[in-house]
This record gives structure tokens, sequence and C-alpha cells, in this order.
């Protein structure tokens, strides 16, 4: 077999494969939307936000700050951080690794949803250069509807 007739077997074959790849990609499953409120000056919020889209998540972003979407979505002020997020009706606050959301759209517990109060270091969005290899202990809470927590997922404990 000659060079040309490999290579047109090869178009041929490519070609015949197009319609199938555009039907693959329009019955793939689509990407999970996570609206995101934060300040617009806040570099770990983006940080976090491309660590969700790097896991398959869809991003919409809202640079208004998060305190009075926190406080419409049910967070108490005391479990807050520095970003806010909706995501398939629950609340996503603070630094919440994308394994745990997805755990909680697949478990849908009755809740608000998830935090990680404060900014602990290591935590996605908080794991950059910046920190070095740094990464403290923390908890993932699942927010209750009467506002109590109960840990939902523990990170880097010894």
């Amino acid at each position: 077999m000659n060079r040309t007739s490999t290579t047109r077997r090869g178009l041929l074959l490519a070609t015949a494969a197009l319609p199938f790849a555009a039907l693959a990609q329009k019955t793939a499953a689509p990407r999970v939307l996570v609206e995101v409120w934060k300040d617009p000056n806040c570099g770990c919020c983006g940080d976090w936000v491309k660590h969700l889209q790097d896991q398959g998540f869809a991003t919409r972003l809202n640079d208004t700050g998060n305190n009075a979407m926190r406080a419409k979505l049910g967070i108490p002020a005391n479990l807050g951080s520095c970003h806010t997020a909706l995501v398939g009706g629950y609340a996503v606050e603070g630094h919440v690794p994308a394994r745990e959301i997805r755990r909680l759209l697949r478990e849908k517990p009755q809740a608000v949803g998830l935090t990680v109060p404060g900014m602990p270091v290591g935590s996605p969005g908080m794991d950059g250069p910046a920190y070095g290899n740094r990464r403290d202990p923390y908890d993932v809470l699942l927010v209750l509807k009467d506002g109590s927590t109960r840990v939902f997922a523990s990170y880097n404990k010894a």
C-alpha cells in the first residue's frame, strides 16, 4: 500500500467519524453551573473558581461581594468565608472542594449547603505557590436548615 492511499483512507475515516463526534458533543451531560458571589479584588476566590472549572463545573461570577447573598441563602455569618456560591439549590460557602460539591449533589441531604469557614491554607484556592506546601487541617461542614452543622468531610487530619 502506498503512502497516498494510506493518507486517503485516514482522511475518509476521519470524515466519516465527524457526525458521530458532533452527536457525542450534543449528548454529553451538561456541566453543572455554580454561580459565585465574590469580591472583585480577591485572588483566592478566583483560584477557587479555577479549581471548580478544572473539575468540570461551569461557573458564573458576580463580583459584587458575598455578604448579602450569604445571608439570603441562609449561611450563618459565623460560618462565612470570602465567597458564596449557589449550585443545585444549595449554598456553598468558602473553599469547599469540588469533590464534596459533587457528593452534596449526589446525596441531596435536607440542608442549606456546605461551608469551609474562614480561609484554611491548603483548601482549594488557598493552595497556590504563595502558601508553599503548607496544608492546615480543616472540615467541610454541612449546614442544616436550623443553622446547626455536622462534619461532612475532613481534610489533612493527622
